[in-house]
């Protein structure tokens, strides 16, 4: 074995070629040994090229590894029996490393078969595209909701909805919008919600698009069910007095002889009676009125007019407008805004609407608390959008009404219309904005403004 060991062999073909240059150089001497000298030194060029070839048969090797790793060919396997220990060990750590991107690759592959397992099971829509619009996946779920078999660029769906192209190429990360749909004679009330990442230097959206028709159609039957009970408490509150009093002043005034009716002789104590019950009824009617009146004004909420603003603006005009209502009970009002200089976009008259509702229902949950305290807070989210807190100690909001409180002339308070909350959510709708709210009772309520 040690005649195919590397260190001998290219010492040996180091002697030969030593031994045949000094040969040369004998020959040279001679004048009669022109033609062996020749001969002679092709063979050294020969020894010097094989010498070269032998040596650098570990770059070969090197350069034949880097191109089965650039072409995935991981079939590839290195040995030199009997060159040395070093031909040994390099044979091995090549032979490990190609054997370590075949694993890497294989749990990729299986990665990526789960991954779009997962994406065809799910029942969402999910599609994800680059800048150009071209197509790089769409699940199962969304060619069902869109009623295609294929899709490799967004310019297809023009099919579905002429400008549902350009509505999916303009949506940015954190973007979500309701989309209504018609497709083959079906109404759909599409959600969907984006979202932006990188992957191999090029930027990809990925949009998911749910069907809430369903949902949506189940809220609306409640929120109208919830609607019409409160409009029938107000409206029977008001008409059942109304009628008994319509009836009252009917028998007052009147009596019945046979077929007819005739007008009772009335002294002074039933003229009384009836002037009482008639303004009762004035006075009814007008609050029916009044209610009817506020819930048309519910329903007219005028379109935001945006300005960009400081967010210090907007909480310095409010404190110093209920600043008569806080200091009677005592109430200390904080501010904290994130950063100092933040600011937003949206119409202050309209916020300040929602926040003097807010402040108004936490200074009715302070009265009676020790150390009252409301604190307005204001900071940004690591995707840019404006979050507005309003933080009070009061009494809570008991968990069994916490649900209804957005409902329209609902209300806990005797003497609230229970329009201020329900107008609150709408203005912030118009903003493309929620209204949320955690209460413990007894500890305190928050409410979150998401611009």
């Amino acid at each position: 074995m040690v005649f195919r060991d590397f260190r001998f062999l290219v010492i040996l073909r180091v002697m030969l070629l030593a031994a045949a240059i000094i040969a040369l150089a004998v020959l040279l001497t001679q004048a009669k040994h022109i033609i062996t000298s020749i001969i002679l030194g092709g063979i050294i060029v020969f020894q010097v090229y094989d010498l070269i070839r032998f040596v650098e048969r570990t770059n070969y090797k090197l350069t034949h590894f880097l191109e089965s790793i650039r072409h995935s060919d991981f079939s590839t396997s290195f040995s030199d029996p009997g060159m040395g220990k070093s031909f040994q060990q390099l044979n091995q750590a090549l032979n490990d490393v190609i054997q370590e991107f075949k694993s890497t690759r294989t749990e990729k592959e299986e990665h990526y078969h789960y991954l779009q397992t997962l994406l065809q099971h799910i029942s969402i829509g999910v599609i994800a595209f680059r800048k150009d619009g071209k197509v790089d996946i769409i699940n199962n779920s969304l060619k069902r909701l869109l009623r295609i078999n294929y899709l490799k660029h967004l310019s297809e769906l023009t099919k579905v909805k002429e400008d549902l192209p350009t509505i999916l190429l303009s949506m940015k990360s954190e973007d979500k919008m309701l989309m209504k749909l018609f497709i083959q004679d079906e109404f759909l009330q599409v959600s969907v919600y984006a979202t932006m990442f990188r992957m191999r230097g090029e930027d990809f959206t990925l949009v998911s698009l749910q069907n809430i028709s369903s949902e949506l159609e189940e809220k609306e039957v409640e929120s109208w069910q919830r609607l019409i009970r409160v409009l029938t408490h107000e409206i029977m509150n008001s008409i059942t007095p109304i009628s008994s009093l319509a009836v009252t002043v009917n028998d007052m005034l009147f009596e019945r002889r046979g077929d007819t009716y005739c007008l009772r002789k009335l002294d002074d104590e039933d003229i009384d009676s009836v002037e009482t019950a008639l303004r009762t009824i004035q006075g009814r009617s007008q609050g029916l009125l009044n209610f009817v009146e506020t819930y048309r004004n519910l329903t007219r909420v005028p379109k935001p007019n945006f300005r960009y603003f400081p967010v210090k603006e907007l909480f310095d005009r409010n404190l110093m407008l209920l600043k008569p209502k806080l200091e009677p009970h005592g109430i200390q009002c904080s501010c904290v805004i994130t950063p100092d200089n933040l600011m937003m976009t949206a119409d202050p008259d309209l916020v300040d609407q929602v926040i003097i509702n807010l402040v108004l229902n936490a200074i009715d949950a302070l009265k009676s608390r020790e150390n009252p305290l409301i604190t307005a807070r204001a900071l940004t989210t690591s995707a840019g959008r404006v979050i507005i807190e309003l933080i009070d100690n009061g009494h809570g909001i008991k968990p069994d009404i916490i649900d209804k409180i957005f409902m329209p002339f609902f209300t806990s308070k005797k003497e609230g219309s229970g329009i201020g909350l329900s107008l609150s959510r709408q203005i912030m709708h118009l903003h493309k904005g929620t209204i949320t709210v955690k209460s413990l009772p007894g500890e305190g309520t928050t409410f979150t403004l998401m611009f």
